[in-house]
Formats: C-alpha cells, sequence, structure tokens
C-alpha cells in the first residue's frame, strides 16, 4: 500500500491565521502539490485524510456509506448547540428519523407548501432601486429564513421570535468555526465561558420554538405545513417523536435550510448581476411563464433555465463546500489504507472545479446543465451530497431558489461593479460581500 502525503501539524499551525480566514487556498495548494489525496496529523492517533477523487468521494458517500459516520464535527461539536437530529446524528438513530421525515419532502407533500413559500418570497423581495449596491447576502438570508418559519408555522405574527433564533443561529455558527479552526484554543473557549454562553443561548431558541409548538399543540388546528407533518410523524410502535426530539429536528432545518439557501441565492445573483448575457436568457426564460397564477408546479417545470442558473452557481460555490465522514472499520481506496476513526474531507469545492471533468471549470455557463445535452456530471456533481444522506430537503430549496431568482429577474435589472467576490467559508460556503444594484424593468 502507499503511504497517503502527510501535511505536517507544525506546518498548519504555521498557516493558522490563513486557515481562520479562509482554509480553501491552503488546502488548493496541498492538493496542487500532493495531489488528490493528502492527510493532515492533529495529534498522536487523529487524522484528517482530505480527498477531491471523485471514485474516493463516491466510495464514501454511496458504494462503502456504511462503513463511514458523519464525523464528530457535526455529531458532537455541531450537536452540542442544535441536538440530535438528521443533520447531526447516526446509525439507528439517524435512519429511524430519517425514514420519520422523509415523507414531508416528498414532492407531492412539497406541493401544498409551494402556495405559503410563493407568498413569502414575493412578500421579502420588495426592492427599491437606488445608486447604491446592496450586498444581497443579508436579504437572502432574511428570505430564506422567512421562508422556513412560514413553512414550518404558517404564521405572521412571531416575527420577533424568528428574528432572534436567527441571531442565535448566526452567533451559535460563528463560535462553531472558532472552536473547529483553532482547537488548540479548545482549553480557552472553555475556561472564558464562551461556550457556556453559546450553549445559554441554545437553551434560550428551544425555549422559544418550545412555546410555539405549545400554542400549535393547544390550538387544535391543522394547518398543512412542516410543523403539522413532524407532529403526525411516528415511529414504528405508533408512537409519536419526544418534544426535545421535535425540538431538534426543527433546529436543523431552521439551520441548514436558511443559511445554504441563503448563500446558494446570494452566489447566483451575484453570478447573473456579472454576466448579463446569462441573466438575459433567465429573463427571456421567466417572461413566458405566468407567476402570478396558482400553477406554481407547472410553472417551475418550466423555468428550466433558471433552474441551470441555481445549478450552475451550486457547481461554483457549492453550499456544503466540504463533506466530513469518519469510518467505523478499516477501508481501503486503491494504493491508500484508510484506517479505522480516519475523518475524511470530501473536497467538494475541489472536484466541482476540477478541469478534467468541467471545460472551461471556471466559467459561468448554465448551458452546460442543459438537459438536452448535458453530460453526466452524476459522479462530480454534490451540490446536496449523495448516497442516504443526501440532503433530505434538496427538493424544497431548490423550489425556493427557483422562485427567488424568478421574481427578482423579473421585477429587476441586476448589475455589479465587483470583479470578484470574495468567499468566507463558515459551516457553509457563503460570500463576504455580495454587492448588487437592483433596477426595475
Amino acid at each position: 500500500m502507499k503511504k497517503i502525503p502527510i501535511i505536517s501539524a507544525v506546518r498548519v499551525f504555521k498557516n493558522r491565521k490563513h486557515i481562520l480566514e479562509n482554509p480553501l487556498p491552503f488546502h488548493h495548494a496541498n492538493f496542487e502539490k500532493f495531489g488528490d489525496v493528502f492527510q493532515v496529523n492533529i495529534g498522536p492517533s487523529g487524522r484528517i485524510i482530505f480527498t477531491r477523487n471523485p471514485e474516493h468521494i463516491k466510495q464514501v458517500l454511496q458504494k462503502h456509506h456504511k462503513k463511514y459516520h458523519k464525523s464528530t464535527l457535526q455529531s458532537r461539536d455541531l450537536a452540542k448547540y442544535i441536538g440530535k437530529g438528521l443533520l447531526t446524528s447516526n446509525g439507528n438513530h439517524w435512519r429511524t428519523h430519517r425514514r420519520m421525515i422523509q415523507p414531508a419532502f416528498h414532492k407531492k407533500k412539497l406541493e401544498g407548501l409551494l402556495s405559503i413559500m410563493n407568498d413569502a418570497i414575493n412578500h421579502e423581495l420588495q426592492y427599491e432601486a437606488t445608486n447604491k449596491l446592496h450586498d444581497i447576502h443579508p436579504l437572502m438570508g432574511d428570505l430564506a429564513f422567512q421562508v422556513v418559519a412560514k413553512s414550518l408555522f404558517s404564521r405572521n405574527d412571531i416575527q420577533d421570535e424568528m428574528a432572534e433564533l436567527k441571531r442565535i443561529t448566526d452567533a451559535n455558527q460563528q463560535m462553531l468555526i472558532r472552536e473547529m479552526r483553532q482547537p488548540f484554543m479548545g482549553w480557552w473557549f472553555k475556561i472564558s465561558g464562551a461556550i457556556r454562553k453559546h450553549l445559554k443561548l441554545s437553551k434560550k431558541a428551544r425555549h422559544l420554538l418550545n412555546t410555539i409548538i405549545e400554542e400549535r399543540i393547544s390550538s387544535d388546528i391543522e394547518k398543512d405545513d412542516l410543523l403539522d407533518m413532524l407532529l403526525k410523524a411516528r415511529y414504528e410502535d405508533g408512537t409519536a417523536m419526544s418534544r426535545d426530539q421535535l425540538i431538534d429536528e426543527v433546529l436543523i432545518l431552521f439551520t441548514a435550510g436558511h443559511e445554504t439557501t441563503a448563500n446558494a441565492l446570494s452566489f447566483t445573483l451575484y453570478l447573473l448581476a456579472k454576466n448579463p448575457e446569462v441573466q438575459e436568457k433567465a429573463f427571456q426564460n421567466v417572461s413566458e411563464v405566468n407567476l402570478d397564477d396558482k400553477n406554481i408546479l407547472e410553472n417551475l417545470s418550466n423555468l428550466q433555465y433558471i433552474k441551470q442558473c441555481v445549478e450552475e452557481a451550486m457547481r461554483l460555490f457549492p453550499p456544503a463546500y466540504y463533506i466530513d465522514r469518519m469510518n467505523i472499520v478499516d477501508d481501503e481506496f486503491g494504493d491508500y489504507q484508510i484506517p479505522k476513526k480516519s475523518m475524511v474531507l470530501l473536497a467538494i469545492y475541489e472536484l466541482h472545479r476540477d478541469k478534467n471533468f468541467w471545460n472551461d471549470a471556471e466559467a459561468y455557463q448554465p448551458e452546460r446543465f442543459n438537459p438536452e445535452n448535458k453530460k453526466d456530471f452524476s459522479n462530480y456533481y454534490y451540490p446536496f451530497g449523495a448516497g442516504p444522506r443526501m440532503c433530505v430537503g434538496n427538493n424544497f430549496a431548490m423550489y425556493e431558489m427557483i422562485l427567488a431568482i424568478s421574481i427578482l429577474v423579473k421585477k429587476y435589472k441586476i448589475s455589479t461593479t465587483v470583479a470578484d467576490i470574495v468567499i468566507n467559508p463558515l459551516i457553509s460556503l457563503r460570500p463576504k460581500e455580495a454587492l448588487i444594484n437592483f433596477n426595475p424593468r
């Protein structure tokens, strides 16, 4: 067996400031120097294996998925803030709750949520034309959060509670990033009270959600929204989820549902603003569809070019830019031995820009996803992951993004003077600033 090239802990420590700010250039340099697989040692027995090899990624996510669990980055570090839900659990606990929750996100079930989603998007997307550039990310963050909130609760009178929940979610994400990228500071985060402070915020968020759930149950009114679907979900013995488990799942939907969608929307709008010829094609597609009628599902099927614009943006800027796993048994990939309990980071950002698999890989070309001429990219394209743990809300997210982009492109001609966007890799990939100007058509 071959030895995986090793990046010394000393080199990582020397580059700690750059890694804390943005680890992607450091990882890219290592990939270019050492090839598609390399390893970072983090202690006497700890190791992180980075891979951008498409066969290796497919093996971890699909072919050998039973050998791999979510790593402790999610099952322990993230879980302490948002609980043991789909995103942060493993084994039987994950399988049981996946089976319970999956039906809520089937396309037929989502049809009932489309009008709620559509109303929320139309309500949020009201921008006045100015000569200033807007940072689109906070706007898309508010939009995505409101869509998830209204799809869960079907209420318009809890804006204050939702604003507080969003504040807590953002604050805890910032703390988790510090913990992940500065593991040598773990002792300080504990004794300084930083972790304790953020765990207290998590308790506040749980109390807030519990109050909303109690109000729904006591009202004895069915809304046919996501909360109703979760309340009706049953284990095999016919029992419902415990209240703590229900809150865990709701917190996961808020955290994963709004953050990744807001990021993907922001990158898509920036790329459309930067590429006016693509934007014009998107406008032509939208112009052929009556967005004001109630045939929302049919409209979505007719917005194919808008869909391609989103798909291509998620290739260049995948929200899940790394997917983490840990093998529970020894595994092999090619000539490499993957010892048990290795943390494996799947470099989706690198794979999506690999010139070996994508022509003109750095260019924004939605045409490559045209159903009539696109190649089979399934081995090189993972915007929502793959395999049994593929994102449960992928259809929900795509519907939301297609609707939001369509409404904006139809109302406004968008532009930017920013040559290159600066990325900010947190739990998911977000832009530091996505500056855009809105001009009514």
